[in-house]
């Protein structure tokens, strides 16, 4: 038994994950959260329980490379600027239907899987009480705009 309180064992997932989301009227006008925005909420942790995203991508849907945005927050309703904070971008591909994974996301001490010949596990924690938001960077709707996935898991 540990010398601590802290609960030291591995993390368990309840309860898989895996949401799509159209980005086409899922807009901000830059990097910094503005109160015009039309980000949409794509994992909601705030009423629920955390989870561990083993991987965030883009699907192309047309041969123009948008900016995706990703942002933590702990508003469920709205993307608020002081309830926000930037975490990683995506660009989607120029070709019709190629996925982009985040190369970005951090390492992590727990065992995921897809995690290829990285000397490295990658994952995001999402913490309960935060929700995970995209949004596409620019102010105008499109009819072309990339999907955004993740998949993952509940703890």
């Amino acid at each position: 038994m540990a010398s601590t309180s802290t609960n030291k064992q591995p993390l368990f997932i309840d309860r898989v994950l895996h949401y799509v989301v159209n980005l086409d009227t899922a807009t901000n006008d830059g990097l910094d959260i503005i109160g015009t925005n039309t980000a949409k909420l794509i994992v909601d942790a705030v009423s629920s329980d955390g989870a561990i995203l083993e991987d965030v991508y883009v699907i192309s849907r047309s041969s123009t490379g948008y900016n995706v945005n990703l942002y933590i927050s702990t508003a469920r309703d709205y993307l608020r600027p002081n309830e926000s904070a930037f975490i990683g971008r995506l660009t989607s591909s120029t070709t019709v239907a190629e996925r982009v994974a985040w190369e970005g996301m951090p390492k992590s001490l727990a065992p995921v899987p897809q995690v290829g010949d990285e000397p490295a596990n990658r994952a995001f924690y999402l913490p309960k009480g935060y929700a995970l938001w995209a949004a596409r960077e620019g102010s105008a709707n499109v009819s072309d705009g990339p999907l955004l996935g993740c998949q993952g898991g509940w703890y």
